[in-house]
Order: C-alpha cells, then sequence, then structure tokens
C-alpha cells in the first residue's frame, strides 16, 4: 500500500504541477507577447488539463493497457489501481487549473 500511495501522490503532483507552470509560463508569455496575460494564463490552464494527466501517468496507451488486460484476465486489483492513478492525476491536474482560475479572478 505504501508503493500506491506513493505513486498516487506523485501523479497528482506532476499533474498539478504542469497544469500550474504552464499557465505561469504561458502568462509570462503572453506578456512579452504583449497579450493579456489572464486570459492566456485561464486558456492556457484549460487546454493543458488532459495533458497533464497524460504526463502524470506515463503515457497514455500504457495504462488503457494495464487496464485492459487485466480485467479481461479477471485480476481486477491492479486494473483499480491503474483507474485510481489516474482519478490522483486527474484531480491534481483539475486543481491545477482552479488554483489558476482563483488567481486570475477580478477581485471587487
Amino acid at each position: 500500500m505504501n508503493v500506491f500511495l506513493s505513486k498516487a501522490i506523485l501523479d497528482f503532483f506532476i499533474a498539478f504541477g504542469i497544469v500550474l507552470g504552464g499557465a505561469m509560463i504561458g502568462g509570462v508569455g503572453a506578456v512579452l507577447s504583449m497579450q493579456p496575460p489572464t486570459q492566456t494564463m485561464l486558456d492556457v490552464a484549460d487546454r493543458i488539463k488532459i495533458w497533464a494527466l497524460a504526463a502524470a501517468v506515463g503515457g497514455t496507451i500504457d495504462p488503457m493497457r494495464v487496464i485492459e488486460s487485466n480485467m479481461l484476465g479477471g485480476n481486477l486489483s491492479p486494473a483499480i489501481k491503474q483507474i485510481l492513478y489516474l482519478v490522483f492525476a486527474f484531480l491534481g491536474a483539475h486543481m491545477g487549473s482552479e488554483l489558476v482560475k482563483w488567481v486570475c479572478s477580478e477581485r471587487s
């Protein structure tokens, strides 16, 4: 269980960091190209979410192959673990996107 939890936490923070870092660097690029950084950061955070999820779990095909082969073989435990890794990575990417939205929101 210790290995599972450490990989799940790592997947979460990798996805979180990809979204947050990509949006921040995109905002710097927007400033340099004389575009509105806030809108650019929001756009980048939304567009990069799926790529952060894929990068965090190590690619797009391998996790799906693990799920398929284990489900068809009747081994549910590895398939459930892989699905949970995807869930943790999704939560990290989503929280990164929400943080960017919160930082970029207009304050009254």
